[in-house]
């Protein structure tokens, strides 16, 4: 058996895409120890990948790197070979080399041939004798920035050296693409006599740069140029650019690559290619979603599969495909476009209930993620999507497009809200820009006529309206137990068919009275005369008339319904995911919801987790796995407080438990008094069924080290049904 060896690699540029990810969890899995260097804080590093501070081997803030192509290889050919001279043994790989069998090669000298006819060597692979004298003369050569290199062509040394005797050398940020890479290891290989040392092409190149594609084809055309002595496969980091344009960022059906991210159980839809550069690949669109939670996502037109698998994959996300026309008909029969995506996303692992279409206008739905790529806009009239955005766009939507230069978009979108470019790609000699597009802030106010109207007829001649042009609060009598909920108007209003506060017909059904707070945009209920409201109602003895009241809220209004409890001592208090504060000074950590930052939270009703210790009993419903979540929850520490938790379920639970068929009972027990721990952990125990929680267990099983935990929950849960993520991972485990 060889020698056991360690090999290091380097990644500059937030997260890892799934080629990454592949390629160090490869070596992971065939028990070669590999260390990652980094200087930033990388979220998604597979297990069992090590981790170091890249100021360990550089302590510089000078990223080098080409300046013509916007690339930092030119930091990382300087920074492989400090670290190959700091770290004997050491073998360097690129993240994009994958790990077809150990290398335990028995000297140091570890480096291979990149193209036939055995005279160029690449360094994607490369292991050196730490005090060898090629490695002192390359480090020497790599010192001086501004060398004109013996290796480049006559006529560019010529050049170098007039630019050099005029005073103004040429930096090697300038030069040649590889000139601190395969250009300068083949000189000094060839140098230093060391050709002999070089593996053959077969070793790391068997797919040689100008063949690359083939990686993206039929599996069998690569796998047929594997030999005994391919170790460490070079994937070519140029595919992901093919890829993304190509294929959405995915691998190819069928490819090379896709079998290699069925072996290994990686998932690409939630870790898409991205590009530097003027061009963003579908899938890492993803990334410029500026919302915390995406419940509907809508596909105008069909260009956006690969987008819709991720943000499935990341929010587990209803999908629409809307079918219009190129003249913004709806299209009589289904396009050809819609049968093959469905297909795509079934094949996938996308329920096929939870993907539906849209083919008419009554069908519209308010929608929080709308993609429209190479569509209306780019290919087609931006203004037959007119419709589209009155019936689907609200407060917190966000549209992802193509805008072609003189299309006229920007006008027509300038009166529905604003642009934020993400990058531009030049098509034919016509400049095309992809854009993040977001609705105009609602105006803050509560009194829109057709609601005031409607709220006016809802409160009859006993109940009552008020509103202050900012928040507005509506009482409808019924019984003797009074239900307060707290909602947001233009959710209300706009995202659902009823157009009724939350929880309107599931309390009236019951007989109870109800009195809706609304607020008229995301304004966490800070405002003054909402506190003033609430001090009027307790003083005239209103909350007193009633045997029962609970106070009722998620999130935003889960927030209210803890801290507005304190105008009715006494009263039961049911929170789904509720914020505590957001004051900066008690939760520094809050990351979300800086709309609301620099709201006055002082007072009474300020602090949610103070506020609610005058209720009878405070029911907060939470995932204990999402920490931002978790914090606020551990605010609330009174004897009052029980806290129900819904492991791996998100920040919008409520969602999963209504597709789980549990939400309506579980909310009906809270809100009559008659929920305890046992019934609802006993309701919750249809989470094992339910396919989100069953990937999020399996996910979390792997990641704190117990691969026989998850196969044993891989096969309950595949004994049962398919889960396509699972099924990946164990056929990787």
């Amino acid at each position: 058996m060889g020698r056991v060896r360690e090999v290091g690699t380097l990644w500059i540029g937030g997260r890892l895409s799934w080629l990454e990810i592949l390629c160090l969890k490869s070596f992971v899995n065939q028990g070669q120890k590999i260390t990652l260097y980094s200087f930033e804080d990388i979220p998604n590093v597979p297990e069992g990948v090590i981790r170091r501070d890249g100021r360990e081997v550089l302590d510089t803030d000078d990223f080098i790197k080409y300046e013509k192509k916007d690339s930092f290889a030119l930091f990382a050919d300087y920074f492989r070979i400090h670290m190959i001279a700091q770290n004997p043994g050491m073998i360097w790989v690129d993240t994009d080399v994958y790990c077809h069998r150990p290398m335990d090669y028995e000297g140091d000298y570890v480096m291979g041939f990149e193209l036939p006819g055995e005279t160029r060597v690449n360094n994607a692979v490369l292991g050196l004798p730490a005090d060898s004298a090629i490695l002192a003369d390359i480090i020497t050569f790599m010192e001086d920035r501004f060398a004109i290199p013996e290796f480049v062509k006559p006529s560019l040394r010529d050049d170098y050296a007039a630019a050099k005797a005029a005073g103004t050398p040429v930096h090697v940020s300038q030069q040649p693409w590889g000139v601190w890479g395969p250009m300068m290891i083949t000189h000094f290989v060839a140098k230093h006599g060391l050709l002999d040392q070089v593996q053959p092409l077969e070793a790391f190149y068997p797919i040689p740069f100008p063949e690359r594609t083939r990686m993206i084809r039929k599996a069998k055309k690569v796998e047929a140029r594997l030999t005994e002595a391919t170790t460490a496969l070079h994937l070519w980091a140029s595919n992901k650019r093919e890829m993304g344009r190509r294929f959405g960022g995915l691998p190819p059906a069928g490819s090379f690559l896709e079998a290699l991210v069925e072996k290994h159980g990686v998932h690409p839809e939630a870790a898409p290619i991205g590009e530097r550069g003027r061009h963003v690949f579908d899938t890492a669109l993803i990334d410029a979603v500026d919302l915390p939670e995406v419940t509907t996502f809508a596909d105008l037109g069909g260009g956006a599969q690969a987008l819709a698998l991720a943000a499935y994959s990341k929010w587990d996300c209803d999908i629409a495909l809307i079918d219009l026309t190129h003249s913004g008909e709806w299209a009589p029969h289904p396009s050809d476009w819609v049968a093959p995506y469905r297909a795509f996303l079934h094949g996938n692992g996308v329920a096929p209930e939870r993907v539906r279409v849209i083919n008419r206008a009554k069908d519209l739905r308010p929608t929080d993620l709308i993609a429209n790529l190479a569509g209306f806009g780019d290919a087609h009239k931006i203004k037959y999507i007119a419709p589209i955005l009155d019936a689907c766009v609200h407060s917190d939507s966000r549209m992802l497009l193509d805008i072609r230069k003189g299309s006229g978009s920007v006008p027509f979108l300038r009166d529905y809200g604003t642009l934020d470019y993400l990058s531009k790609r030049d098509d034919g000699g016509t400049e095309v820009n992809r854009a993040r597009f977001t609705p105009k802030p609602p105006i803050e106010t509560a009194t829109d006529p057709e609601w005031a109207k409607m709220a006016r007829g809802l409160a009859g001649r006993d109940g009552f309206y008020t509103d202050n042009g900012s928040h507005s609060f509506l009482y409808m009598p019924r019984g003797r137990t009074l239900v307060v909920t707290f909602d947001n108007l233009d959710i209300a209003m706009n995202k659902r068919e009823e157009r009724r506060p939350w929880g309107f017909h599931f309390i009236e059904k019951q007989g109870w009275s109800m009195l809706g707070v609304l607020a008229g945009g995301w304004t966490w209920y800070r405002d003054q005369w909402v506190a003033d409201e609430f001090d009027r109602l307790a003083a005239t003895g209103f909350f007193a008339q009633f045997e029962r009241v609970v106070f009722y809220g998620a999130s935003m209004g889960g927030y209210a319904a803890a801290a507005f409890s304190a105008a009715c001592p006494g009263a039961d208090v049911v929170a789904i995911s509720p914020q505590s504060t957001l004051d900066r000074a008690l939760v520094p950590w809050e990351t979300r919801y800086s709309v609301a930052w620099d709201r006055d939270w002082s007072g009474k009703y300020g602090d949610a987790a103070e506020a609610s210790k005058l209720a009878r009993r405070v029911s907060i419903l939470f995932d204990p796995y999402e920490p931002l979540d978790a914090g606020h929850v551990a605010r609330f520490n009174a004897p009052n407080v029980v806290k129900l938790r819904t492991p791996l379920l998100g920040h919008r639970l409520g969602s999963s438990l209504h597709q789980m068929g549990i939400l309506n009972p579980i909310i009906l027990a809270a809100l009559d008094g008659s929920l305890t721990e046992a019934g609802f952990y006993n309701r919750l125990r249809a989470r094992r069924e339910f396919p989100r929680y069953q990937r999020e267990l399996f996910k979390r099983a792997l990641a704190s080290g117990h691969p026989a935990l998850a196969k044993q929950l891989g096969h309950w849960v595949l004994a049962r049904g398919d889960n396509r993520m699972i099924r990946q991972e164990m056929a990787a485990l």
